[in-house]
């Protein structure tokens, strides 16, 4: 193994808005984040990474304004990939609006997300349903859902065989609290499914105010550990990651990460394993 550092990144998780072009309703409480955060600001933070493209991930805009997000996304040059919101909770409309999003150039994928939903959510046959015709679609699926609720993402996986999955922020681990179990079975349940990846992003704003990287590198190594390289995509969550670091701190954390990774195995986490699964 040999020490390599990567020269292309494909960020698969980074997040846009400007709350006066659209309206971001969970924003309302959090104003270290309620401004635009727009392309110019993306290249601004990364100028000293080799982010060379990134995959917007939907932000939880209105959800009548959907389409709307899509395009504002598709705007950016440095978008490559668009995941859009699915709408899975309103099945009578949804074949016709995943067939509109699908017929956009850059939307590669769809999200709805299980956090913040009761136990069980995501099994209830319109939301297992939805996943489905997502995969007959040739759309990805993001699943972004806290520890706690990982025994029914394991679930929802063992369901929808037929659709690509990737699993956001490592399933979100209490690393404030420093709970270990269940999350590290389930994320090994989950991780033994082939047709599900994993975004290593997130870690950051699950981690205590302080962090050092030594509370972060269990979590990471086991995701490592369960998934391997060639099923774990570089991911930042920026500007959410802005509530607890930065994107330079982030980066630095994953290099150490990767330190001794084949160069085969650092260019399939930093791009190659995004490139493929977002048909980039």
């Amino acid at each position: 193994m040999i020490e390599t550092a990567p020269t292309d990144i494909v960020d698969s998780h980074i997040h846009l808005w400007d709350p006066g072009v659209l309206e971001y309703p969970w924003l309302s409480g959090l104003a270290a984040l309620r401004h635009p955060f727009v392309p110019a600001d993306l290249r601004a933070t990364t100028a000293a990474v080799p982010v060379k493209r990134v995959v917007f991930v939907e932000a939880n805009a209105r959800p009548d304004q959907a389409l709307q997000e899509v395009i504002f996304a598709e705007a950016a040059p440095e978008v490559a990939g668009v995941v859009a919101f699915g709408g899975l909770d309103e099945p009578s409309t949804l074949a016709r609006r995943l067939d509109e999003l699908a017929a956009r150039p850059r939307v590669r994928g769809v999200r709805h997300n299980i956090q913040g939903h009761e136990p069980g959510f995501c099994l209830q046959p319109f939301f297992v349903d939805g996943v489905r015709e997502v995969g007959r679609r040739g759309l990805s699926f993001d699943l972004c859902a806290t520890h706690d609720q990982l025994g029914d993402v394991a679930e929802l996986c063992r369901r929808c065989p037929d659709t690509r999955l990737v699993l956001d922020h490592c399933g979100k681990p209490a690393i404030r609290s420093g709970v270990w179990e269940p999350w590290s079975s389930h994320i090994g349940e989950i991780a033994s499914m082939e047709h599900v990846r994993c975004k290593l992003s997130g870690l950051l704003t699950e981690a205590a105010p302080g962090w050092r990287e030594e509370d972060l590198l269990p979590y990471a190594e086991h995701v490592v550990a369960s998934f391997g390289p060639g099923r774990l995509m570089f991911g930042s969550d920026w500007p959410v990651l802005t509530l607890a670091g930065d994107y330079d701190a982030w980066y630095r954390f994953t290099l150490r990460l990767t330190r001794g990774w084949s160069a085969g195995d650092t260019a399939a986490f930093y791009h190659q394993n995004a490139e493929s699964f977002y048909r980039l």
